[in-house]
């Protein structure tokens, strides 16, 4: 029986509690093999984290059209083996165009599209419902993915996206009627999206955003302004994903070393992550854990789930072995003055990448 964890998380105003950290499994079916990712699952219910994430494009490194829904798969038959336990509480994505996961080219977001990437995750998952069913991204641009640096707003009339939105709040309502998702949420997304999301939803009595599941950690803290003050007024929890940014303040890749078998083995510049500037970065970082005496993997995690809009860390380990190393963060605290000297390595090393 999985113990209790150290706090919980609502999401948004009217989404499910969750554990304060959510276990990903982005890498499982790929570089991460059944039995390792079911020992995962184990691992965490054990330390109270009974939030999991997923996609119907896991896995990744590479990411393909035969490899969709393996990983939805594989935790469906944690479930066949173990049942579904009440507190287990499973997020998953519909992926947006632009993705290769899907022969031919993935197709943009409809109300059809939706219904069916929700019936086969269903499906792969073998449960009765999906509790967060997510945007794995919008359609239009977005300066996500290091985007950023060359980005150009979107061209697209506004009336046209928003009417779009409202079909799939309105798609989302019936599958929630319908017993099939619990609750809708996003990803990826920007403040004027969230913000037309939550709009259309209240002014049509639709179902509401409750989270919005972006990258966040030390490296990377695009969220903390326009997106921050919009979700702490609004009531719309950060699901923060790689905040270990992809393994970078593990230190593993430090002095420019690549293990074998790690996510940069694979995908050498990290998603863009590699940059001129990133390994002073996490030198600084790494060097500040010491200094306080504290694990860096802990610290990073740590620091994520304090932030003063609700957060949930989002939990991505390759192995098991890896996963136990992050555990021990779910009951740190930081000392104080700790954030505040995180709060200055920041102004010295702003937006690594």
């Amino acid at each position: 029986m999985p113990s209790d964890p150290a706090t919980t998380t609502r999401l948004g105003r009217d989404g499910p509690a969750v554990s304060a950290f959510c276990l990903g499994s982005m890498t499982w079916g790929t570089q991460t093999p059944p039995e390792d990712a079911h020992r995962q699952i184990d691992m965490a219910r054990d330390h109270g984290v009974t939030f999991i994430d997923t996609a119907e494009m896991y896995p990744v490194n590479p990411i393909t059209a035969a490899t969709r829904g393996r990983t939805e798969q594989i935790i469906g038959d944690w479930i066949a083996t173990h049942g579904r336990p009440d507190d287990m509480v499973i997020a998953t994505k519909v992926t947006g165009i632009d993705s290769d996961v899907i022969e031919g080219g993935t197709p943009p977001l409809t109300p059809a599209r939706l219904r069916a990437a929700v019936e086969d995750s269903l499906a792969r998952l073998r449960c009765g419902c999906i509790d967060v069913f997510q945007l794995h991204w919008p359609d239009r641009d977005t300066y996500h993915f290091r985007e950023n640096w060359t980005y150009h707003p979107p061209q697209e009339d506004a009336d046209a996206l928003r009417d779009a939105m409202l079909a799939l709040l309105a798609e989302a309502q019936d599958l929630i009627r319908e017993g099939k998702i619990a609750h809708f949420a996003l990803s990826n997304d920007t403040a004027w999206g969230m913000a037309q999301w939550l709009g259309l939803a209240r002014a049509h009595g639709l179902p509401r955003p409750v989270s919005l599941q972006n990258e966040y950690s030390l490296l990377c803290r695009l969220f903390d302004t326009d997106l921050a003050e919009l979700c702490a007024l609004e009531g719309v929890t950060l699901l923060a994903f790689s905040p270990l940014a992809a393994g970078l303040l593990t230190g593993k890749y430090a002095g420019g070393v690549t293990p074998e078998g790690s996510r940069r083995s694979l995908r050498p510049d990290l998603g863009g992550r590699i940059t001129p500037r990133v390994f002073e970065a996490v030198s600084a970082y790494l060097g500040l854990a010491r200094e306080w005496g504290l694990d860096p993997v802990q610290m990073a995690l740590a620091w994520v789930a304090a932030r003063p809009v609700p957060t949930v860390p989002i939990l991505g380990a390759t192995t098991a072995e890896q996963l136990a190393t992050q555990l021990p963060a779910l009951t740190l605290s930081l000392p104080q003055g700790l954030a505040e000297a995180i709060d200055e390595m920041h102004r010295l090393h702003p937006m690594p990448y």
